[in-house]
């Protein structure tokens, strides 16, 4: 037992939660997009799959997706950092309002039921799938994405 659940279900989780992290993985390298776009619907349907109820998954699925861009979005500052990439003044702009955005949404996850976060999900994910398939069909992909020139 950890923390009162029987140490074979957390084996169970970790082992989903890693496999969700490979099929992300390949999925946002192979299509080219965040890894947030593509772990938010794949972590539902694993914890589906692990009889996570309804009305918490997908918050479930949205508190794990950004635990794991904490930790990436670190490390990606200390290397760029670490090779000069960094404005500090950009930084600075940004931490407040970034914070405050983390403070926010916690709140707004402790009291919205499921389908708000689906209904946000499916509304961002589709503007960003708008901006991509626009961005091509117009011949304008290269304001949408800088390196390809």
């Amino acid at each position: 037992m950890v923390l009162g659940v029987p140490f074979t279900e957390l084996l169970w989780l970790a082992t989903a939660v890693i496999v969700a992290g490979v099929i992300t993985g390949l999925l946002a390298g192979l299509f080219g997009v965040g890894g947030g776009a593509v772990i938010v619907p794949v972590l539902y349907e694993v914890f589906r799959l692990l009889g996570v109820p309804d009305e918490v998954r997908m918050q479930l699925c949205i508190g794990t997706s950004i635990a794991i861009i904490v930790p990436t979005t670190l490390r990606s500052y200390l290397a760029h950092r670490e090779k000069g990439l960094v404005i500090p003044g950009i930084i600075r702009i940004w931490a407040a309002p970034a914070v405050l955005g983390v403070v926010c949404g916690a709140v707004i996850a402790a009291f919205a039921p499921s389908e708000v976060f689906k209904i946000a999900f499916i509304i961002l994910a589709t503007f960003i799938a708008s901006k991509f398939l626009l961005g091509v069909i117009a011949g304008t992909s290269r304001t949408i994405c800088p390196m390809r020139r």
